[in-house]
Parts: structure tokens; sequence; C-alpha cells
């Protein structure tokens, strides 16, 4: 084997020393200057020795890792980038590429296994560089990236960046993956620093390094924002940031516009890029100015790039053709191709593209994403597309003959599946969404396509099994559970309770269930997908901090108190006091409009989610559920006494009744409820309307609340008989689920104090109702003991056929015993919901059997003439 000197690497990497005692790196609270990491990667360099040599790493975001990348970049010998972590990914690359070196960092230290003294391979001068493409991390075709490549890649994201010596990056992103590499190099170029964490920005701590470094910019993949909305970004202060950038995967146009106009009111840029590894990293950029106004594109050749579009045979839309100095030498997938020089001079991305008036282009789909269907081409990332303005968080791969996506959270899929079906002219049966908690995804963030398509095996499995392979035994579980209380007999492992169409209505019985049969709910439990609240629980982390005789005090604690829901314990007391105040039992006014606003924080938690469609229905279907049982009620209180009009018996009383209350106004609170939820059902039916909730899903409730405020404050004087207006209580219970940081519930917390107070004429309603809506703002639970849990949910369920019953009862045994008339109340609204709930879910399968009849009988008459259809996608939808 020749024994080739050590040639020039790249240019950055090896003359880190001319900005001397310039901060170049922070990690763990210390800084490292330029000069000490110049040190450091020499005698790495040293270490590599001066035959040139290819060298593999496992590359991590640490000090040490990153001087072994430096020194093999500034020494010129080849780097093998290996995945995070090392696993069979990294032992497949090692198999097949047999590296001299192999470097990895053990005990906060690199360690390098020579595995031989020379080299077996004979390796291209220009060679600098062996990354694994996008999506195929482990296989071994690699990316062959010259010193040149690395050094015009770095210098250009330096340069339209404007990147300066104060700035400081976080790594957001491993050093492994080709755009985490580009933020390191781009500010090692610019004589910038890093600051290297392998913290996610979920994690507080993140957001503490992020203050305490005074960190100016972070890189983001599209999976990156749906984090940063869990944890409350825009109203995080962060007075160093200057920018964000976007790479790693098209970023819905709305969350561009979003966090561009974000920015501009907070300070910081929106940078949009796009890439690829065989470019090094970037090829384009969207200048921030622009962003707001052109989400959907991915923006202008980097400095010293340049595109073309060529023709597609058999397409209509033209290929991205990228040209430029980062273009990669070409692919390895064996040890000989290393050798190789250049083979590709420009590179075809394989994405369609247009280029717009303003000269930004923007990407309109991705030749290889496509499958043929009873003959058609379907553009997968047309469905994901799709899928997204639906407003769903999915991914799509497909093989010829089926389509098979991966949906976050739970919705309604087989009514999304029958629209898409629709919108794309193609059977439904070739169709597949399946429930996912989160999107499979590769260490780069970046959907895992392989992993989604094997959901629909895995599917065709579960399938066969049925509910037929459930363990005996299994009554108690929660799939066994929510299908009793939903009367559902499709559930799967993937399924939520919300996504299943559960309800105020129904949480409570399924809560208490659970709770008994788990011994612990989680706060978000009615999100959780079933097969995990199998392993969900509570645990008291205090018990072994509480010493011995603190232990079995909190064990004993746990015997009889358990937590429950706060707003369950709230209707189960409600129920109680309207009840025993309207019997005069006792007096204690304001459990009404506290429910008010706990109807509103319920609508939030269970009728928000999923695509319009979904949303319309579901929330339909519980206007119908407290109409249909209260109308029986009222309707049969209007037949047998005279106490009742028309206008009661269609919950009109509050319009079309008398002024002022009257025995005609004793279902005022059916009557608001029920007018609140069509009203803001219908609002939110507008699709701008619609947008505008699930971008701000704080903000809306509160714009309702100001509405509703200038009635209770008189500031618009209009007619409002019965209770007075009472959207505003509903709007603050809604604004109070929404309300995930400390700066928001305070915010609720402080427009309570200022709106409830003199909202009623008697000091304890106003009391009450602040006290209540505090309580559920604040405490997500509240302790209950174990004995009570059964009765209060029992209340809890039943509380509006009890609040509609009971005028009917409580005149039968109210001479006897008020206490008694209180109790048989109480009971008859309990015998009715028990009675009514099991019509109702009777009725609901018998519907859902009828229309899933017709629709098989729709598909059957339409299949036989699918391949002779001749309309477009619009048409079909039309139909």
């Amino acid at each position: 084997m020749t024994i080739e000197p050590v040639l020039a690497g790249v240019s950055f990497a090896a003359g880190l020393a001319a900005f001397g005692d310039r901060a170049a790196v922070h990690v763990q609270g210390e800084s490292v200057s330029y000069g000490e990491l110049a040190d450091r990667v020499d005698a790495a360099a040293r270490s590599l020795g001066t035959v040139r040599r290819l060298v593999a790493l496992e590359a991590d975001n640490s000090l040490p890792s990153l001087v072994v990348y430096l020194a093999a970049l500034s020494s010129g010998h080849p780097l093998l980038i290996l995945p995070t972590g090392g696993g069979r990914a990294s032992e497949a690359l090692v198999s097949a590429y047999d590296p001299d070196v192999l470097a990895r960092v053990q005990g906060g230290e690199a360690m390098f296994e020579v595995r031989r003294e020379g080299t077996r391979h004979a390796l291209h001068p220009e060679l600098a560089l062996l990354v694994s493409t996008s999506g195929s991390t482990g296989s071994p075709k690699l990316v062959r990236l010259s010193a040149e490549a690395v050094q015009a890649n770095a210098a250009a994201i330096a340069e339209y960046l404007q990147l300066r010596p104060d700035d400081r990056a976080a790594t957001t992103l491993p050093l492994s993956y080709c755009y985490g590499m580009s933020v390191v190099n781009s500010h090692l170029c610019a004589g910038a620093s890093v600051v290297l964490t392998d913290l996610s920005v979920v994690d507080p701590c993140f957001w503490e390094l992020f203050r305490k470094e005074r960190v100016t910019s972070f890189a983001a993949v599209p999976y990156t924002f749906d984090l940063l909305e869990r944890v409350g970004f825009a109203d995080k202060d962060l007075p160093s940031l200057r920018y964000i950038t976007q790479a790693g995967g098209r970023l819905d146009p709305d969350r561009v516009r979003g966090y561009a106009q974000l920015g501009r009111r907070r300070g910081w840029d929106l940078f949009v890029m796009y890439g690829q590894t065989e470019a090094t990293a970037r090829m384009a950029y969207l200048p921030p100015d622009v962003a707001a106004e052109h989400p959907h594109a991915v923006g202008i050749p980097i400095p010293g790039g340049r595109f073309r579009l060529a023709p597609v045979p058999g397409l209509d839309d033209r290929e991205l053709v990228y040209s430029g100095p980062n273009v990669m030498l070409g692919y390895a997938e064996k040890p000989e191709d290393l050798v190789l020089g250049r083979t590709v001079t420009e590179l075809h991305t394989g994405d369609l593209a247009r280029r717009t008036v303003e000269g930004l282009y923007e990407i309109v789909g991705r030749r290889s994403r496509f499958v043929k269907i009873v003959g058609l081409r379907v553009d997968l990332g047309q469905i994901e597309r799709i899928l997204s303005d639906l407003g769903l968080s999915a991914a799509v791969a497909g093989t010829d003959g089926q389509v098979i996506a991966a949906v976050e959270s739970g919705h309604d899929l087989s009514l999304i599946a029958k629209s898409v079906a629709q919108d794309m002219g193609l059977p439904r049966a070739a169709i597949h969404l399946h429930s996912v908690a989160a999107i499979p995804r590769l260490s780069s963030g970046k959907p895992d396509y392989p992993a989604i398509l094997a959901l629909y095996a895995e599917g065709e499995e579960e399938r066969a099994k049925g509910r037929d392979g459930d363990p005996e035994g299994a009554s108690n579980d929660a799939r066994s559970i929510f299908a009793d209380v939903l009367e559902r007999d499709d559930i799967r492992e993937t399924d939520t309770f919300v996504s299943l169409g559960g309800d105020s209505l129904s949480y409570v019985a399924a809560s208490v269930r659970l709770e008994r049969a788990l011994g612990g709910l989680p706060l978000d439990w009615h999100l959780m997908p079933v097969g995990e609240l199998a392993r969900a629980g509570i645990v008291d982390e205090n018990t072994e901090a509480a010493g011995p005789v603190g232990a079995v005090f909190q064990k004993w604690r746990r015997r009889l108190l358990a937590p429950m829901d706060t707003g369950i314990v709230l209707r189960a007391l409600g129920i109680i006091f309207i009840i025993s105040t309207h019997i005069r039992w006792f007096s204690w006014e304001g459990m009404a409009h506290v429910l008010v606003a706990v109807a509103g924080f319920n609508f939030a938690r269970f009728q928000l989610s999923g695509p319009p469609r979904v949303r319309l229905r579901r929330q339909l279907r519980t206007v119908a559920r407290i109409v249909v049982p209260s109308v029986a009620v009222i309707g049969f209180a209007f037949a047998v006494t005279d106490t009742y009009s028309w206008a009661n018996v269609f919950l009109l009383n509050s319009l079309l009744g008398p002024e002022g209350w009257t025995d005609f106004s004793r279902f005022w609170f059916v009557e608001a409820l029920v007018h609140i939820l069509l009203g803001v059902t219908v609002l939110l039916a507008i699709p701008a309307v619609g947008r505008a909730e699930r971008r701000w899903p704080w903000a809306v409730p509160l714009a309702l609340l100001g509405a509703d405020l200038l009635l209770r404050f008189r500031v618009v004087d209009l007619p409002y008989p019965g209770q007075g207006p009472v959207l505003w209580l509903f709007a603050l219970g809604w604004a109070a689920a929404a309300s995930r940081t400390l700066t928001k519930r305070t915010i609720v917390t402080v427009l309570a104090v200022l709106t409830i107070p003199g909202a009623f004429d008697d000091e304890l309603r106003n009391a009450t109702v602040l006290a209540g809506f505090l309580i559920l703002l604040w405490l997500p639970t509240v302790p209950v003991p174990r004995a009570l849990h059964w009765i209060t949910g029992l209340l809890a369920s039943a509380s509006l056929y009890a609040y509609v019953t009971h005028w009917l009862v409580y005149p039968l045994f109210d001479q006897a015993s008020k206490g008694l008339a209180v109790v048989a109340s109480l009971a008859v609204g309990i015998a009715y919901w028990a009675v009514a709930t099991r019509v109702t879910g009777a009725s609901e399968r018998w519907l859902r059997k009828r229309l899933a009849t017709r629709r098989h009988r729709r598909q059957a008459a339409s299949g036989a003439t699918l391949e002779d259809r001749d309309r477009s996608p619009a048409a079909s939808m039309r139909e």
C-alpha cells in the first residue's frame, strides 16, 4: 500500500489559533479559547499520526468528540462519522468500511482504537468527510465530501447568517447529523462560539443554560417546533436570542409565518433553510424579512450556489438541480469507492420545485415520493400536506397499492381516511392511518419511513388477534374500561380517551374506574394512548425522603386519601349545593356559576383536538347529549304541570320568556350552557376562527372573555334575561385549561380577581365563584377519601341529570324532610343518568352501524368504476 503524506485539511479547522483568546467553546460552565482549542486539536492530530488513515468517530456533543472531529479535518485524515451512541448502525458501518482508527468518548476522554499502524485503504486526496445520507443511518451508502466543500459551505452559512464573534450557538442537534455539524463548522469558521449540550428544548435546564451562557441562536428541525410549543416558547424571555435556523424537512407554512411574526415582535430572526447531506449541508435560505409573506418558499441559493429547474419525464413539475463548491464528490457504497474522485458535478436533489416571480424557489413535491395505486401516480408529500391542512401532525409512507400514515395524538382516523381518499380520488381501502403517540423519527428528527411502513404489518397482526386475544380477567384494564364507558368495540392500543369521542360527561366514569384499577392517573391521562395507561401510575416521590416514621404516615395517607380530578369534585359538590339551596335545606349560592367555568374548562380539554370536521362533529355530539335528556324531562314537566312553557321545552326561555327571575327560569343553567356551546361551535367552524384558535389557543378564550365583559360591566347594555351574561365565566374556564405556564395562570388569576367580585349582589356568592375558579385553575387534583371516590364520581356523572329532574322530585318529599328531598333528588338524577346513558349509547351504536352500512354500499357500488373515473380530486371531494 502506498504511504501518503498527510495533506492540508479544512481551513477553518487548521486555522483555529488565528482567533487567539477569543472564546470558542462553552461547556459545563467553562470556556475554552480558540488558542486552547487549537492546542488540543494539534495534540489529537499527533495521536492520529502522520500517515493518512481512515478515522471513524462516534460523534457526540462533547468537547473530546469535537476535538477529534477538528483534528481529523485539520490534518487531512478522512473522517467517517458514526451515529451518536454507537449501536448496530455504528457496527454496520465499521464492519463495512474497516476504519484504520476508531475514536469514541469514554469517561469524558477521547479514546483511540488504533486498528493498524498504516492504512489498508486507498484514499482520494480531496476526501475529507464520509457522512450517512439523510434517512440511511447505518447503511453502507455514504456521502463523500471534500475539504473544499466543507470549508465553502461553512463560509457561505456564516456569510448569509452574518455571523459575528459574539454569536453563541447551542448544539440542539447532534454533531453526527450534517445540520448539527454545519452549525459547529460555520461558527468556528467565523470566530464565533458554540455551547455544547445534549439537553432537549423541553428540559428546563436547557433554558437555564441558554440564559446563563447568553446563547444567540439554536438550530431546529420541524419536530423541534412541536416541542417549543409544548414548553411555551413564545412566552419565554430570551434577550440574547438573535436568530433561529430551521432545516431538516418542510415546516408547515402557517408555522413559518407564525414564528417569523413572533420573531419580529420579540427582536429575533427566523432563517428557514434548505439542504441535503449531498450538498454538505445547505443549498438555500429564506431571508427573514420575507418569511412571513412567503412561508411556502425555501428561498434563494446560498452564496456561491446556483439552481436550475430540469424537466422530468412524465411530470409537469421540474426537478431542482443545484451546483456549487459544496456539492459532494459522489457516493461511496464500499471501501473501494474511497479512492474515487469527483463523480458528481451538480446535485439532482430529487425535489420538484418552481421559481416564483419574486425569485424565490418553492418545493412542490418529491420525485421519489410517488407510488402507484389503481394505476394512478400518488404523491405521498401531497397526502402529508392534506393531513397538515386538517391540523394533523403526520408522516406518510407507502408502497404500490397502499398508503400508510402515522398520525399523532387521537383523532377519528376512519373519517379522516375517507376524506383523504376522496381528495386523492383513491379507494378507501388503500389508505391506512395509524394513531401514534409520536411519529417515529431518526436521530436527525426526520420521520423514520421504514418504521411507519412497519405500522401496517403490526396493524394487520393486531386486527387478526382481535379482542378475542385479550387475557382472561382483563375487564379492568384501560381498554376494557374505555370499551364499557364509551360503548366502543374498536379500541386499539394507540387510541386515546379524546380520540374515541370521550367528553366531560363520560370522563368522570372513566377516570374513577381507571384510578381504582391502576392506583393513580397522570393529569393528562385523557390524551394518553390506551397502551401507555397500563404503565401509568402516581408515585409519591417524597416517601423515601420522609424517613421511617414519615414513610408510615405517607403509607396510611395514601390508603385513606387519593387524588381526584378537581373538575369532578367541583361537579359533585356543585350539584349537592345547588339542589340543597333550591330546596332551602341550607343556602349557599354560586356553585352553578362555578360549574359554568368547569364547563369551559372541559370544553377546552375534550372538544378542541383533531381536524375541524372531527371537532365539529364532537362538539355537536356533546350538545346533543345535553339537549336530549334535558328536553325530555322539561317536556314531561310541561305536560304534567302548569309551571313551564313551550319556550322552556325548546330551551329558549332566556330569550323569549318573561324578564327577571320566575319559575320559568329554573332551567337557566342548561339553556346558557347549550347556547354557549352552540355559539362557540358555530364560531370555531368558521375557518379563519378555527385556525386562529389552533394558533393562539390561549388568546381566543381571552378574546371571548373581553367581549362578554362588555355586558358584565354594562359597557354595552343589551337585554339579557335570566341570570345575566355568563359567557365570560365559560371563557375563563377555557383560558384556565389553556394556561400551561405559570405566567399564563397568573394572568388568568388576575383577570378572575378583577372580574368576579361584584358580579353578584351576594358577597358569599362572589367569594364562592372566585374560590371555585381558582381551585380549578391551580389545583389539577384534590385529595379525597378513597371511600368517597365512587359516590363522588357518580354524583359528578349524574350532575346534569339531577339538575333537570330535581324540580319534579323534591316537592314530593319536601314537606316530610328537606334532607330526604335532597337525597331523593340526587338518587333520581343518578337513576335517570344510568338509563339515559344506556339509551344514548345504544342509539349511537345503531346509528354508527347504519352509516357504516350505507358507506360500504356506496363504496361497493363505486368500486367497479373507480379506474374509469375521470374527475379531479376537488370534484371527488365535492361529491
